[in-house]
């Protein structure tokens, strides 16, 4: 036995196996062996689909990360070796190159150098100090949490975006990563806007093409150079990323050491103005700062020879050189002082900065604690120099955000490094220590060394157009300058690479339906439809034209996406799920949740329309994404919230049973399928759909029959048509499917089980069975009446629509017509909610209720009316009212004779199939002639009673060979002409047809008639004259629903 097994597992090895073993094919020659290993006998049957430890263990060593943007791994290994298999090429990268130097050229940028200064000298050190600190523990809380899932597992190419996603489910994961995207994306048009202002400003202030006419103000002709250059140098840029992204990466150490050389020169400055300042003096008009490029000297005259002449400075206020002529009054009753723009570190000067001093637009920068005489009407505001926007905390929080972003870099080479779950966390959170002493030894060193005004001198107007930092560095102002330019040009290649590669992820995880098209690129994988893409949204930052605007914007983006990071570590903590065990370990969800509440209170703080409109574009993206029917499951956290809610939920449903207010139909639908697993009949649906409206539980249930072994293929197709149907009947609910001996078991099963805990159905909605009449099998008949008992034993509510498929489609709409209530019986008010429930949907919003109820002759109909009438005002239901009186009338010829018939035809059926099983009989007695000598105890029931001859079990026993010879010497048919009917069923076919009579004369044009639904006889001899009472009842009615109360209130008066 066991040799045969190895011989067939070798042949299998060799390609001669199975095809229905694909495990075996793939396996290689030098493992064949091991299939035979006698030690793993008892689970050799096993081995084709459940594969040894060793063979996963070695999959699991030689697993690289797979590029960026392509499918999970679960996925890939589904393809198995249909797949084309691409050569990875080993990643090397350490902590060091792959994570600490990009997350630093990414952090320190064009802030730093452009608007660092100024929000020292507006907010003062010490404000400035609480800037960067909120900003650095923001980002500092969250790298920890980024940490801990990063940690947790390997984190596949795609960084930051495949975190987020695979944490918090697609809907979160998509919104977060658009926001990501669109950040990155406006990152890259900060930096090129950066960069021109740089250009335009300090480098080479002659290329600007637009000149504004007013002197005073130039700002129009700024931003539209600001606009042309940008869109320049990003189409420059576009260019160089369609080439190849070998370039960037090729140019990445330069722009690296452009930073790092940048930030040593000022600190190499900082320490060189301690001994000897730099001398760069800045002009004084009184109190306020005159802009120092329009003249040479800094006072109001000077000798030449022996006589006193005007300066340019005089020219300039006063319009002439006459020193006799009038001139600007505050220009006249004020002196000209000059002042060092750098005093140096050991001045003192920094008790001066250390308090705030925010102004409105178009403000003077005065220098405090100088004397000066005000003066109007002011006049020459050019020659002064001025604020160009107005100033506050919360601005100047926005503005200085992004210099802190770039904390991901790191995690989104997660591909090339040697080590992610190590070179992550240690990477990023000491590139975020470094920058942050970078950042706030800055604050403490300008405010130690610079004079207050030319701090607030956001484009260096006082120090002759000079960058502010670049006159503090060493050797020179254009080391600073030239390489600040250079690393915000690089700063802005890298935003522009990594933004449509982003873009293509999410494009390929196919969670977006119309980001499809930017999943596709060049053969060698280059993201070229993201990338037109990513150049037009960067254009839209360009076209804003300003630094100072476009940064709030990228800043809000970048929270929500850090807000989520901090969320998703908080809710795995918390959750505690198996897979959540990181291997950084220094994280608390408490850290995390502080991190979010930062992030949260940083974007309102900042700006809190801003906020609001990322929040909105945020949560337009999620309901887009859940309306679409997000199919992905990625374990992620939201998903364990869900269920922790649910069974909290549950437990507390488990208290005990709902209030009558709080009742509502609680469904069950048991659909019918047919030979081929397709829905029998899905108006069932329809109308569940309507009567729900979205609202409660639906639970769709089915039989099949059969072995649960044999059958389970059959069970996940039949619940796949079931999910696809009302997917288009748009019932949202759940799908049950089991497998059962026999239907009638199955349907027990159904109604005893389903649900879980408090959250059980309450009502069972059944079709009705159409060919009873016509078919001799009496299954069908049973088992529906066995079902109207199984849910009266278990007190729920029934209901069975009849002649379901004239009922209304979804698309329908009743513009005029009734629902007509026949309440003959209380059942707890159901008669009365349920169309209520139905006026709810659009089908049947048009439509009137109509409720009727059956006086007899000792009623007082008038008083029943009126009472009905207050009944329905208290239960706050619209509804017209009428009492029908029924006349006590003698039993009828035609309902005896229609009782007659059905009696004869019962009997008819019964000696019908009893000739049946006489013949099936005959034919086991010809086959078993010992059978009267065997006494045995099986039983069969009516359904195997009526099977085939090849399958019946016949056992006999003395008193059954004693009826049979009695049945037959009597006639099969002789007695059912001389057949009196039942006195009782004559009554109730009376009272069938009476009733029949009234509601079809009222009803007849009705939209839908609701019924009080008879209970099943006790004695199962009279199951087929009970379903000929229903069809009497109901006879004639073109939509009828008959219900059939849970035997509890449902409805209630009070509030």
């Amino acid at each position: 036995m066991e040799d045969s097994h190895c011989t067939s597992a070798k042949e299998a090895l060799h390609g001669h196996g199975d095809e229905n073993h694909p495990f075996l094919n793939n396996v290689s020659d030098a493992k064949g062996n091991e299939l035979c290993d006698k030690n793993l006998a008892l689970y050799e049957e096993e081995l084709d689909v459940r594969p040894k430890v060793s063979s996963l263990l070695s999959k699991l060593v030689n697993y690289t990360n797979l590029p960026q943007g392509s499918r999970e791994h679960e996925e890939e290994e589904q393809m198995g070796g249909q797949s084309r298999k691409k050569v990875l090429r080993a990643p090397r990268m350490g902590t060091m190159m792959g994570v600490y130097l990009p997350c630093l050229q990414n952090i320190l940028g064009v802030i730093l150098f452009l608007r660092l200064p100024w929000i020292v000298g507006t907010a003062g050190v010490l404000q400035a100090l609480l800037i960067v600190l909120m900003c650095c523990c923001c980002t500092l809380l969250t790298a920890i949490s980024m940490s801990a899932i990063a940690t947790n597992g390997v984190v596949p190419a795609g960084g930051s975006y495949f975190m987020i996603s695979r944490s918090l489910g697609p809907e979160f994961g998509g919104a977060v990563g658009l926001c990501f995207y669109l950040g990155t994306t406006f990152a890259g048009a900060m930096y090129i806007l950066g960069a021109i202002e740089i250009l335009l400003k300090y480098m080479a202030p002659e290329a600007a093409i637009f000149h504004s006419s007013d002197a005073a103000d130039d700002t129009s002709a700024m931003l539209n150079n600001m606009r042309l250059y940008g869109t320049i140098f990003l189409t420059f840029m576009a260019l160089v990323e369609f080439v190849g992204v070998k370039f960037v990466n090729k140019f990445a150490s330069l722009f690296l050491a452009c930073v790092i050389l940048s930030i040593l020169s000022i600190y190499v400055g900082v320490v060189k103005s301690a001994f000897h300042p730099p001398t760069f003096p800045i002009c004084l008009l009184g109190n306020r700062t005159l802009s120092r490029h329009q003249f040479d000297v800094c006072a109001k005259t000077i000798v030449e020879g022996n006589t006193t002449v005007a300066t340019r400075l005089w020219e300039l206020f006063c319009n002439t050189t006459d020193l006799t002529d009038t001139c600007d009054n505050y220009f006249v009753y004020n002196n000209v002082t000059e002042v060092q723009a750098i005093p140096g570190l050991g001045s003192g000067i920094l008790k001066d900065n250390l308090w705030s001093t925010y102004k409105e637009k178009g403000a003077f920068l005065e220098k405090p604690f100088v004397a000066a005489v005000d003066a109007w009407p002011k006049e020459n505001m050019n020659l002064y120099a001025l604020t160009d926007i107005t100033t506050s905390l919360m601005v100047l929080l926005g503005i200085f955000f992004p210099s802190v972003t770039g904390i991901m870099a790191g995690s989104n080479r997660s591909g090339d490094l040697k080590d992610a779950q190590k070179s992550i966390p240690v990477g990023t959170i000491f590139a975020i220590v470094t920058t942050s002493l970078v950042y706030f030894s800055s604050v403490v060193l300008l405010g130690s060394c610079v004079e207050g005004v030319v701090l607030r001198d956001k484009f260096g107007d006082t120090v002759n157009k000079n960058l502010v930092v670049g006159i503090l560095s060493w050797p020179s102002p254009w080391v600073i300058v030239i390489g600040s330019f250079f690393s915000t040009f690089g700063a802005g290649l890298q935003s522009l690479t990594g933004a449509p590669r982003l873009l293509q992820a999410i494009a390929k995880d196919n969670i977006i339906s119309f980001l499809q098209v930017f999943s596709h690129g060049k053969a060698n994988g280059e993201p070229t439809w993201a990338l037109l893409f990513t150049v037009l949204m960067a254009e839209c930052g360009i076209l804003i034209a300003s630094l100072d605007m476009v940064a709030p914007i990228l800043s809000m983006f970048f929270l929500m996406c850090y807000l989520f990071v901090n969320l998703a570590c908080a809710l795995q903590t918390l959750l505690r799920t198996p897979n959540w065990r990181p291997r950084f370990k220094y994280y608390h969800w408490a850290l995390s949740f502080l991190g979010m509440s930062i992030c949260l209170a940083l974007m309102f703080i900042s700006s809190w329309y801003y906020a609001l409109l990322a929040m909105f574009i945020a949560g337009m993206i999620y309901k887009y994404i859940e309306y679409q029917g997000a199919e992905k499951e990625w374990g992620d956290g939201i998903r364990g919230l869900s269920l922790s809610a649910a069974r909290y939920a549950l437990l507390r449903l488990e208290e005990g049973p709902p209030h009558t207010k709080n009742w509502r139909p609680q469904l069950l639908v048991l659909m019918k399928l047919d030979d081929s697993l397709h829905v029998r009949y899905p108006r069932l649906l329809t109308f569940a759909s309507q009567l729900k409206a979205g609202k409660g539980l639906t639970i769709v249930g089915s039989v099949i029959k059969g072995s649960f072994l044999e059958n389970v293929a059959e069970t996940q197709a039949a619940e796949q048509t079931i999910k696809n149907m009302m997917d288009i009947e748009k019932v949202k609910g759940f799908c049950q499917v089991v497998i059962a001996s026999k239907v009638r078991e199955g349907i027990f099963h159904l109604i005893q089980s389903c649900g879980l805990g408090g959250m059980k159905h309450n009502t069972v909605v059944m079709g009705w069975p159409y060919g009873w009449r016509r078919n001799e099998d009496p299954r069908s008949l049973k088992i529906f009446i066995d079902t109207v008992r199984c849910v009266t034993a278990a007190h729920q509510a029934l209901l069975v629509p009849k002649n379901v498929s004239f009922y209304p489609s979804n698309h329908e709409r009743y513009l005029e017509g009734s629902i007509d209530v026949w309440w003959i019986v209380h059942d707890g008010g159901l008669l009365m909610l349920l169309p209520f429930l139905l006026k709810q949907h659009k089908v049947w919003k048009k439509c009137n209720i109509r409720i009727f109820t059956v006086a007899e002759m000792d009623d007082n109909s008038i008083q029943m009316k009126k009472d009905l009438k207050k009944f329905l005002y208290h239960l706050r239901i619209e509804a017209d009212v009428e009492v029908v009186e029924m006349q006590s009338t003698d039993i009828s010829a035609y309902t005896y004779e229609r009782t007659l018939m059905m009696e004869q035809r019962s009997q008819m059926l019964k000696q019908i199939r009893l000739t049946r099983a006489e013949r099936m009989r005959e034919a086991q007695l010809i086959k078993d002639r010992h059978s009267l000598v065997r006494m045995g105890s099986l039983y069969s029931d009516e359904e195997e009673c009526t099977e085939t001859v090849e399958t019946i079990q016949m056992t006999w026993t003395k008193e059954r060979c004693e009826k049979e010879k009695e049945y037959r010497g009597r006639s099969h048919f002789g007695d059912l002409m001389n057949l009196k009917p039942n006195q009782s069923n004559v009554r109730r076919m009376h009272t069938a047809v009476k009733l029949n009579e009234v509601i079809v004369e009222r009803s007849h044009d009705a939209k839908l008639v609701l019924l009080n639904m008879p209970g099943p006889p006790k004695n199962v001899d009279g199951d087929e004259n009970y379903m000929e009472f229903l069809e009497v009842l109901t006879e004639g009615l073109e939509r009828v629903l008959l219900v059939r109360g849970g035997g509890r209130e449902v409805i209630t008066i009070y509030s």
